[in-house]
Parts: structure tokens; sequence; C-alpha cells
């Protein structure tokens, strides 16, 4: 195996990376209960510092709710992931949010997606704690979250286990 055959093993290895500046939660702190009881699925939950959110995955950018508080992601991993942001937002009609993809896109882990207004979202929200669901995975599968601070595009902080 030659240096580039190594390289291009462990790009492929980055797996799911921090989608933003802050902290990385257990979904069971989301303030929701279809979130917290894993009623969509299991994952984890950011609570942003700048409101800046990355795509966790490389892949392609299912859909983008028109009231932008949300996006769907299929990984090139196959994972299907749900990204909600915040609690409760989907009442805001798309204000406190700024869209830069859509649906179709194709995306590399850390391309920006959405950028959310903290202070926003905070004074006009249930919570802007933002679930991260992970709609496609099978029984025996579970999400492995180390939690507190984060720095976007972090690796090694999100894991799949089976």
């Amino acid at each position: 195996m030659g240096i580039f055959d190594m390289f291009k093993k462990k790009q492929e290895e980055k797996g799911i990376i921090a989608l933003t500046n802050g902290e990385l939660l257990e979904i069971t702190e989301v303030p929701d209960e279809v979130f917290s009881n894993k009623i969509m699925g299991d994952g984890f939950a950011i609570k942003s510092t700048d409101g800046i959110i990355v795509s966790p995955v490389d892949g392609t950018v299912e859909m983008v709710f028109d009231t932008k508080h949300a996006v769907g992601l299929k990984g090139d991993n196959g994972l299907e992931i749900l990204i909600h942001l915040g609690v409760d937002t989907v009442n805001l009609k798309g204000e406190g949010f700024e869209v830069f993809v859509s649906a179709g896109d194709k995306v590399s882990a850390g391309d920006k997606l959405i950028k959310m207004d903290v202070d926003f979202i905070q004074k006009n929200a249930k919570s802007d704690i933002s679930p991260v669901i992970f709609t496609n995975l099978e029984e025996n599968q579970s999400v492995k979250v180390i939690t507190g601070k984060v720095i976007a595009k972090e690796e090694n902080r999100i894991e799949i286990l089976k």
C-alpha cells in the first residue's frame, strides 16, 4: 500500500464530524420527547455557539425544509441524517436561518449547510438545542457520543456502534 492509498483510506475513515462550534450532547438532552425518546431514531444533539452548521459527512442533500429549520442528508456511507435546528423552530417560518444548500447538492464533510441566528432562536423558540437524528439505523446499532465542548469538523466524537 503506497502513501497515497494510506492517505485515501484515512480520508474514508473520517466518519462523522462535529457539525458546529459549541457543545455535543446526548440525544436525551433535547427538550422534546419526540427526539429525546428516540421516536424518530437515535442520534445526538448540538448546542451551537456561532450558529454555523456544517455537514457531518460526505453525501447528498436530500431535502431542505421550506421553513429552513431542518435539512436531510444521505451520506455516501449510507447513513440518513436529519439535522433539526432548535426545538419548535418550524413556527419561525424560516426567520433566523440562512441556508447555503439545496436538495440534490453534493456536500463534503465540513461544507457549510445552514447558519442559524443563535440569539434569535434563543429568544423566539423553545430551545436552541438541535437534535441530529440517524433515521435509518438498524435495531442493533446505536450512537456513541463523547459529550462536551466541541470544535466544528472535529473527528472521533460521534460513532455508530453495532
